[in-house]
């Protein structure tokens, strides 16, 4: 029997729980059941996620009754885009799925958000399941109904809101990521302490390594902890019209990363918004916003627990602060012109800022690659 906690996502008629715990993939059918229109589902999955985990779940839904059919797309950033999610609707269409299947992402986040993208915009829209194997996409990605793919103008740039039928997080699905990975999706979980809970920081500083090494019960707490916080977000401001934009902390720096990397191995998301917190930090601090202190207890913290903080390690790139600059012009969360950064006033306290001074920011890049 699996064991789980429940986080519910209150939107209304749309209102979904998030299970998270261990052994729920093993038992899925049995949460899916509920939720389904009818007895034939859509498994969209990849393949380094298929040979581990998609034996189990086929297993699970057949004893459930339910009739599976999968399509395995490569692995990686760059399928996020509209060739796959082409190909994806289209095998969709030609195996005449029907308004009332229900699809399921099994992966990572970006099998979700393109899933959850073709799900949104196949038949007008028909219903998803997420169930996000990675620990970026349990405590960020899988949450919040927010689906896209990447074009040559910028990351999640096209794409809708639409909210899956279910989330079901098992975190025994870790135990087969590679560290590298789970560190780029513990730079997530970081982040909703610094947005708005210092004591959820504090209980990393604590707890973190034991959680990266394999502690189940802390696992558990950090996605459970990371789910609720944003379903709270999520619940007050669906589609980002105020405060859900505090979940961008680190984003518009670090989607400008990713931009020049390509979108691909030489740089992870999470590492990506790793390194963009650390860098709203020290723009903070440079600004006269945040203590010093709490921008070094950030630095230290990421150390720690072995996530790079800086540029130098990333191989191949000759960072320039003119072209991060203008990626960044390219976020999908620039208004009238302006660019929009989350920053801090120190940890626990972040806030939506239009009002950045070109000099400071340029420092601030110039400071990041030349450190």
């Amino acid at each position: 029997m699996s064991t789980h906690e429940t986080v519910r996502v209150d939107l209304g008629e749309r209102s979904y729980d998030v299970l998270a715990g261990e052994g729920l993939l093993a038992e899925a059918g049995t949460y899916i059941s509920p939720v389904l229109k009818q007895d034939r589902v859509f498994v969209v999955t990849d393949e380094h996620v298929a040979p581990l985990h998609l034996e189990i779940l086929e297993r699970s839904l057949d004893d459930s009754g339910i009739r599976c059919e999968t399509m395995v797309l490569p692995a990686g950033d760059r399928t996020k885009d509209f060739a796959h999610l082409q190909k994806l609707i289209d095998e969709f269409l030609t195996r005449k799925i029907e308004r009332s299947s229900t699809i399921i992402a099994l992966g990572g986040g970006v099998i979700g958000d393109l899933a959850g993208f073709a799900a949104s915009i196949t038949l007008r829209g028909i219903d998803y399941i997420q169930i996000p194997t990675t620990l970026l996409a349990q405590v960020d990605s899988s949450v919040g109904g927010k689906t896209a793919i990447n074009t040559a103008h910028g990351k999640n740039l096209v794409g809708m809101f639409h909210q899956p039928r279910l989330v079901l997080a098992d975190i025994t699905t870790l135990d087969t990521l590679p560290q590298r990975e789970f560190l780029a999706g513990y730079a997530e979980i970081v982040k909703y302490g610094l947005i708005n809970d210092p004591e959820f920081f504090g209980w990393l500083e604590g707890h973190g390594a034991a959680m990266r090494d394999g502690n189940r019960a802390a696992r558990v707490k950090a996605v459970v902890t990371s789910c609720q916080a944003k379903a709270d977000i999520v619940a007050a401001d669906e589609r980002e019209a105020g405060q859900r934009a505090l979940l961008n902390l680190g984003h518009t720096f670090g989607h400008a990363l990713e931009a020049e990397t390509g979108y691909g191995d030489m740089l992870l998301h999470g590492e990506g918004v790793a390194i963009g917190m650390i860098m709203a930090f020290d723009l903070s601090v440079r600004m006269g916003l945040c203590p010093a202190e709490d921008a070094a207890r950030l630095h230290r913290h990421f150390a720690a627990i072995g996530l790079d903080t800086g540029l130098d390690h990333i191989q191949g790139v000759s960072w320039q602060a003119e072209s991060l600059l203008d990626h960044m012009g390219r976020d999908k969360k620039v208004k009238d012109g302006r660019l929009t950064f989350i920053l801090v006033e120190g940890i626990g306290r972040a806030f939506l800022n239009r009002d950045v001074k070109l000099e400071d920011l340029m420092a601030t890049l110039e400071d990041s690659i030349g450190s």
